[in-house]
């Protein structure tokens, strides 16, 4: 009885477990949705009273003119373009810190760790206006660099801490057995380290793919032509001076612009998981 008793409590409790899972899945897959819906309204539908989900005239017009309005083509090309070298940037320096950090100890090496976790805590906006005044005065304030060099300076924090855990699962024996048949410090960490740790490269490559390419907040500070705009701005484009917006225009083009992102992820999803859950096993 007890036996009976105790399965029946617990398909209960995964039974509610997976209704409540499907609740929350819904509630955040929604404005998705919604978006998706949207996209596909003529704009006597997107105003109708009561909203409609389902679309009653669906059209792709939204698409065909919201593509042709504000020269998205070339906004698709930028975001491209930094988006590649930005993730290429973040993987490269993110990488080659952690193993000094991982590998390498000083008098210095702990300090200098809980400095890089310490800039974990600072927030964007506090080093905005020193960090626009040195590209300002270098005459890199209307490019791509801003966006691009950062990338290439350590890759964020956040990052390293990632390659360093991974790093300091792997023996050190690797290393050791390497150098023994000749290889120099770079050369086991490009053909011996770098291999073993693909899961939490391309952990860290989908999240700066991912930020880089909706990243709104420094183009919009460092760009000011637009033939370099990117997506993230050229979506404003689809606001009037008065106020009023294209939404189903904006909707299409912004579901234009998740596409990729979402192809990405869904291909790298198991990989990016297994890199996060992975970084952990070792502090």
């Amino acid at each position: 009885m007890r036996t009976r008793s105790q399965k029946k409590t617990k398909q209960m409790a995964r039974i509610l477990t997976y209704f409540v899972l499907v609740i929350a899945a819904v509630i955040c897959l929604f404005p998705f949705i919604w978006m998706v819906s949207t996209s596909f309204k003529p704009m006597s539908d997107i105003y109708s009273m009561p909203p409609t989900l389902i679309p009653k005239n669906g059209t792709i017009e939204n698409f065909v003119e919201g593509w042709k309005g504000a020269n998205f083509q070339l906004y698709f090309k930028n975001t491209a373009v930094i988006t590649f070298l930005a993730t290429v940037g973040t993987v490269l320096s993110s990488s080659v810190v952690a193993y000094g950090f991982a590998r390498f100890q000083t008098r210095l090496s702990k300090i200098l760790f809980m400095v890089l976790l310490g800039t974990m805590m600072l927030p964007t906006q506090v080093t905005l206006i020193p960090q626009y005044l040195l590209y300002y005065k270098l005459g890199m304030v209307d490019t791509i660099w801003p966006l691009i060099i950062p990338s290439w300076l350590g890759g964020g924090a956040f990052n390293i801490f990632l390659f360093i855990q991974f790093f300091r699962t792997l023996p050190k024996e690797l290393d050791e057995a390497a150098k023994i048949d000749g290889a120099n410090s770079l050369q086991v960490f490009t053909r011996i380290l770098l291999p073993a740790v693909k899961p939490v490269m391309l952990a860290v490559l989908v999240m700066a793919l991912v930020f880089n390419w909706n990243d709104f907040f420094n183009p919009l500070i460092y760009l000011n032509s637009n033939d370099k705009f990117t997506i993230a701005i050229g979506l404003q484009f689809f606001k009037g001076s008065q106020g009023n917006v294209q939404v189903g225009q904006m909707m299409s083009m912004a579901l234009i612009s998740l596409l990729p992102v979402l192809v990405i992820f869904a291909t790298c999803q198991k990989y990016f998981i297994q890199g996060i859950k992975m970084s952990g096993l070792k502090g």
